[in-house]
């Protein structure tokens, strides 16, 4: 029998249309299968403050200072300078800081960055919404720093600076301190290219909206002159950090992922992968819906 050609290509129609479909599903999931493969760490902080998955400790951790992190404990500070935002994240809960504290919260880092001591790669990726202007006290802000000694020496961070003139946001990512500043020069008399610093000068941050911030990293502890950093703001590429030698020597043991640091507003969705994302991989991220907790399902 032959089908009239009007009924034959409305079911030709329908069977690529049913392809194009079921092409699309697939390199959906293939997308998303590669985010999870990737993922070590995630904390949505939705109904509770400990990671939804972890390679290494779930708990969050509160210390009296930045380097007293011997004498954490459990869960959120008592002095509630930070505390669980219900209904108010990204999606869900959040975190929201409140004001400047000594105090410290964290989360173990050891195996939940994925450290290697050779060619070491990966990405952070976290939201805010923050109201710079409005919120921010004056001076700098973390809201993120990652390192097991100092903010210069090994460690990873974003900033904002809160100053008359304006308020940049900023990615640093400090090698140890021996090798990006080996004869130890005052700071002001270090040359901008040689502070491993990326600057944007107007950021997205506004009030009543959340920004997603993602950095990644490739070829740290290498040896070479090799090591590259790059910031993404709501999944738009804002800057790299030129090739340099980036040696972090880290006692993972002692290392952490320390959030809001003299930062006021919320934070949300904090994720780490172990491996640089590529660039249409940090655009998909930010417009995952629903989140990143959706890969784990």
């Amino acid at each position: 029998m032959t089908l009239p050609l009007n009924m034959f290509l409305a079911v030709a129609g329908h069977a690529l249309l049913t392809l194009v479909v079921l092409a699309g599903s697939t390199a959906s999931a293939a997308d998303t299968s590669s985010l999870r493969s990737a993922l070590t760490f995630h904390a949505s902080f939705d109904g509770g403050v400990d990671a939804d998955f972890a390679l290494g400790d779930r708990k969050l951790y509160n210390a009296p200072s930045l380097d007293k992190r011997a004498d954490a404990t459990i869960g959120l500070p008592t002095n509630a300078f930070v505390a669980a935002a219900r209904g108010e994240g990204r999606w869900g809960d959040a975190l929201r800081f409140k004001d400047k504290s000594a105090t410290t919260v964290f989360f173990n880092a050891a195996k939940n960055v994925a450290y290697r001591d050779t060619n070491w790669s990966g990405t952070v990726s976290f939201w805010l919404s923050a109201d710079p202007p409005g919120e921010l006290k004056p001076g700098f802000c973390d809201p993120i720093q990652i390192t097991p000694r100092a903010w210069n020496d090994a460690a990873f961070f974003v900033e904002f600076e809160k100053r008359p003139t304006g308020i940049p946001f900023r990615l640093g990512a400090y090698a140890d301190f021996k090798v990006w500043n080996p004869t130890n020069r005052k700071w002001d008399d270090i040359p901008m290219a040689d502070k491993p610093l990326l600057t944007v000068d107007q950021p997205p941050f506004a009030k009543g909206k959340w920004t997603h911030v993602a950095f990644t990293f490739e070829k740290f502890n290498t040896g070479a002159a090799d090591g590259v950093a790059r910031l993404y703001l709501d999944g738009q590429p804002r800057g790299t950090l030129s090739a340099r030698t980036q040696t972090f020597t880290w006692d993972v043991d002692k290392s952490a992922v320390m959030l809001g640091l003299s930062y006021v507003g919320l934070f949300d969705e904090l994720s780490l992968f172990n491996r640089a994302l590529a660039a249409e991989e940090v655009a998909r991220l930010h417009g995952l819906a629903g989140g990143v907790k959706m890969l784990l399902k």
